[in-house]
């Protein structure tokens, strides 16, 4: 099996062959997660869901992989529970894509001007 790096927490393997996918076996070696643990996961957080081959297989991509090591990290290290895992997974994904909206300079003053008018209206009653 082929050394493994961790950077920015998906997996690439140290040849310059990266594979694409990987199989439950190879996750399961990778990982320390037996593979009926793996499919178990899977039909508990759907987050974790690889493709599947025309024959029904397994492809794990270095994602998932990611995946699979954090939802190790929580349950065995952390020591959470399936649903606390799963609540840290939908909160931190909640997190990741809430990304502030920039307000143009123009808009800001507009908006301040509209705030102080409501103000004096509020203040005039």
């Amino acid at each position: 099996m082929r050394s493994i790096l961790q950077r920015k927490g998906a997996f690439l393997p140290s040849s310059p062959l990266a594979k694409l996918y990987y199989s439950i076996g190879e996750v399961s070696q990778l990982t320390g997660v037996e593979p009926h643990v793996l499919r178990y996961w899977e039909s508990e957080f759907r987050e974790l869901s690889p493709r599947k081959n025309r024959g029904g297989k397994r492809l794990y991509r270095d994602g998932d992989i990611a995946l699979v090591q954090k939802i190790k990290e929580l349950l065995y290290e952390r020591r959470y529970t399936i649903e606390g895992a799963r609540r840290y997974l939908r909160e931190a994904t909640v997190k990741q894509n809430a990304r502030p909206v920039p307000v143009h300079a123009a808009m800001a003053g507009e908006i301040r001007e509209g705030l102080l008018e409501l103000r004096r209206m509020i203040d005039e009653r």
